[in-house]
């Protein structure tokens, strides 16, 4: 791998930065339905591997984020990637996100770990007053997950998102440096 410094060690994974050589998983979740079926972001519309090798590219080049890979302790295989995007250090804000491509580490705790590890890394390391997120309202899973992690309800954004030929609300949640879990 280009870059296997781990950042942070959880129970089951590890957190290290993207690297070029992520690039074959990360195409292969975007060409399974089922792992892109929430995503909110570069995978809801089919692209050439060309097009997701720029794209990660570019997001490892970029410094308005922290963009990380998710890899088990075990094999070191990357099985997701989180982060924190559009960091906006004059408000102290950005947006966290998540997707576990593999899907036999769903249901595990891999994504809440993730969420309160990446969200405490916002607060401590970066300085941030404030970290939010949206989420597909029929994601269930994810709600749960970041409720346990310490998000907390905000509201609905009605009609946000465009899925399978119709509008879905995507649920608006956020965690304050103020209230987070010391």
């Amino acid at each position: 791998m280009e870059d296997m410094r781990m950042i942070f060690k959880g129970d089951d994974v590890f957190y290290r930065p993207l690297a070029q050589d992520d690039l074959p998983a990360l195409y292969s979740w975007a060409c399974d339905q089922e792992v892109t079926k929430y995503s909110l972001s570069w995978y809801v519309i089919p692209k050439p591997i060309e097009c997701h090798k720029t794209w990660l590219a570019a997001l490892i080049a970029k410094d308005t984020s922290v963009d990380l890979a998710i890899c088990c302790n075990e094999t070191q295989k990357i099985i997701g990637y989180s982060g924190i995007t559009a960091l906006n250090l004059i408000n102290r804000c950005g947006e966290f996100y998540i997707l576990i491509g593999e899907q036999d580490y769903w249901g595990r705790g891999i994504a809440t770990e993730a969420t309160k590890i990446i969200t405490e890394y916002g607060f401590k390391n970066l300085g941030l007053h404030r970290v939010e997120l949206t989420a597909f309202a029929d994601n269930p899973a994810a709600i749960t997950a970041y409720k346990k992690a310490g998000f907390i309800h905000e509201g609905i954004k009605r009609q946000s998102g465009f899925r399978d030929g119709q509008y879905r609300d995507k649920v608006m949640m956020s965690a304050l440096s103020s209230e987070w879990m010391k």
